[in-house]
């Protein structure tokens, strides 16, 4: 006597076998399409141009001597200038998060009576982030990665090496 089909062990691995990879196709092509990757920058010349230039900008920090401290304790963010000149109208704050971007935030500060910008966090701010410091004019920036909170001030000054 003859058993049926589908009571065979070998039958339903060979069944077993084509129909995980058609499962696993359409998985692929799901995912693939539901969180497509970035492309690549059309125009890099023009891109390329734009980093020269952000380059630029933190050489010419370098160059006339733009130092800062700054410290973030109890939610309240302080900036001084140490550098050479130290009298600025209005500084561009930008705080970027390494891997979430909706954590990124601006802010465009006044000096107070001490010379000293100030501005009260009201999200927590902790962890690495990178700190780009200009001025209203934009004509230089300065960029480092810092870790936060800090209850001591650290300096912040132009590194050419990190113009990203």
């Amino acid at each position: 006597m003859k058993t049926p089909w589908y009571k065979e062990p070998w039958a339903w691995l060979v069944f077993f076998l084509p129909f995980s990879a058609v499962v696993a196709g359409i998985t692929t092509v799901i995912i693939a399409n539901t969180d497509p990757d970035p492309l690549v920058v059309g125009d890099y010349y023009k891109k390329g141009k734009a980093i020269n230039l952000e380059i630029s900008k933190i050489k010419l920090a370098q160059k006339l001597g733009m130092k800062f401290d700054l410290k973030l304790d109890n939610q309240v963010l302080v900036i001084k200038p140490t550098g050479i000149d130290k009298e600025f109208p209005l500084l561009n704050v930008n705080f970027y998060h390494p891997t979430l971007k909706d954590k990124d935030f601006y802010f465009a500060l006044t000096p107070d009576a001490s010379g000293h910008f100030r501005q009260y966090i009201e999200q927590e701010v902790s962890g690495k982030w990178r700190v780009t410091i200009a001025p209203f004019e934009e004509h230089w920036k300065i960029q480092n990665v810092i870790t936060l909170p800090q209850s001591d001030f650290i300096e912040i000054k132009p590194k050419a090496i990190e113009a990203h």
